[in-house]
């Protein structure tokens, strides 16, 4: 049997009903940890709490934490499961998979409802991650998500819904994996990955979102408070109103790397359109433009690669290869 190694870091998967007003809470004992037993049918466990945390409380900080504890525990395992709340699980998988500089498997997963609510998915996620970490085919990998049922990687999966055990999907690619109840079925493998160790994070990235009639006063506000990086979720293929030009090309002029992405949740964005705050402009002013990231994971690779380099050539290559 394979020694995998369960770190709790808090959530959904780690919280209880109560019974009586329906609020879902921390608990005083971790609910899955009185299930050893059953967990030990599908490999060799020990568990670890590294914090005990909502994820919306999660900061980039907690991230890197996490991935030494990570780097600290591995060589005693074959394999890593974190527990994790749902809500930010994604950014910080893929934090794991841009720093982690290490061939084992690591599973990120949690679950949508807690372990005492009726059709609780927790154990069955954590049995599930288990038996991919032990898997040969999850070697060399990179960091995977496992929740219903599916694996994916950390690069494209996104929570699609609120509360739907079926939230975790990777639009676009679809899961690289399955699960059964006698198999894990990989149908693709990772090809490449472009990690980035670091020691620290200290960079203040801010995240924004396009909008109909956007203009100027968001972008000067960000100025103002002089981050070291900024990602815009912008229109369609890449494109932004008219308005936000000027301030775009000063916080450029700034030494301030401006990365877009698109708000869509499919395709790239691209250099298509030449009006005014069309892509095409804003690659001309210097505007970054990131293949397949999401916002919250562009600004997760920015916050990683600022801590190497603020080089816009640098940056550029790095995004436009991802």
């Amino acid at each position: 049997m394979k020694n995998i190694l369960i770190i709790h870091t808090g959530g959904t998967i780690s919280m209880l009903e109560d019974k009586e007003t329906g609020e879902v809470n921390t608990a005083d004992i971790h609910p899955l940890s009185a299930l050893g037993s059953q967990l030990g049918h599908y490999a060799t466990i020990d568990e670890k709490i590294v914090f005990e945390l909502p994820s919306p409380q999660i900061t980039p900080v907690h991230m890197l934490e996490l991935a030494k504890k990570i780097i600290e525990f591995i060589p005693k395992y074959d394999g890593i499961v974190v527990t994790h709340g749902t809500d930010t699980l994604e950014e910080t998988a893929y934090f794991l998979d841009v720093v982690l500089e290490i061939d084992k498997p690591v599973i990120v997963t949690g679950a949508m409802r807690s372990s005492n609510e009726i059709g609780s998915d927790a154990l069955y996620n954590l049995i599930s991650s288990i038996r991919v970490a032990s898997d040969e085919d999850a070697v060399r990998q990179g960091v995977l998500v496992v929740m219903n049922d599916e694996i994916h990687a950390a690069k494209n999966v996104t929570k699609t819904s609120t509360s739907n055990v079926a939230t975790f999907q990777s639009p676009q690619f679809g899961p690289i994996g399955l699960i059964t109840k006698d198999s894990i079925l990989f149908h693709r493998r990772i090809r490449t990955r472009r990690v980035q160790p670091v020691q620290t994070i200290s960079k203040k990235v801010f995240l924004l979102k396009a909008f109909a009639g956007m203009d100027e006063q968001f972008l000067q506000s960000i100025r103002l408070a002089k981050p070291d990086g900024l990602v815009i979720e912008g229109l369609g293929q890449g494109n932004l109103p008219k308005d936000t030009i000027k301030p775009i090309q000063q916080l450029i002029e700034d030494n301030i790397p401006v990365v877009l992405v698109s708000r869509c949740y499919q395709g790239v964005v691209q250099p298509t359109y030449g009006y005014d705050g069309g892509g095409k402009q804003l690659k001309q002013l210097g505007v970054i433009f990131a293949r397949g990231l999401s916002g919250p994971k562009a600004r997760i690779r920015l916050l990683i690669a600022l801590e190497k380099t603020s080089n816009y050539n640098h940056l550029k290559e790095l995004f436009e290869t991802l």
